[in-house]
């Protein structure tokens, strides 16, 4: 398991792969992986957003995903799981958060990825404050559901 947090912008399908291919641990153990990688989006609430600043307690941050990943693998056959979250300024379009899962079956991976992905949504200490085109600011009180169609 590994968890990053970063204060730059990084590129999510060369962290699969790097984490991939130096965990030999991994290898032939694994027949599905699920990726999911959240990006900024130019809206929020019915307002346009123009940039966003993703603050985060550390430390506390680290633990909290540490557990949120041992609850999956409590919970699914989990082989190993990769999350990256981003913190600081960030764009329209650039990545927020990665979460990469290894299991030997499809529906663990799928089951165990979105987890670690509401789980970090609801538990993780992490703040996000929205630029608007308006110049205004506003801290974003509530996240989206994950489960909403």
């Amino acid at each position: 398991m590994a968890i990053k947090i970063y204060a730059q912008s990084f590129d999510p399908w060369q962290e699969v792969q790097a984490y991939q291919n130096a965990a030999q641990h991994m290898s032939g153990k694994f027949g599905a992986t699920n990726i999911f990688i959240g990006t900024m989006r130019d809206f929020n609430e019915g307002d346009d957003v123009k940039a966003m600043n993703l603050e985060h307690y550390p430390g506390m941050t680290e633990k909290q995903l540490e557990k949120i990943v041992a609850e999956a693998q409590q919970q699914w056959p989990v082989i190993d799981a990769l999350v990256v979250h981003r913190v600081g300024d960030i764009l329209p379009n650039e990545p927020i958060v990665l979460v990469a899962v290894w299991t030997s079956h499809r529906g663990d991976a799928f089951d165990a990825s979105r987890y670690i992905m509401e789980a970090l949504k609801s538990k993780a200490p992490f703040w996000k404050k929205e630029v608007l085109t308006s110049e205004d600011q506003r801290w974003v009180g509530k996240n989206t559901d994950g489960y909403k169609r």
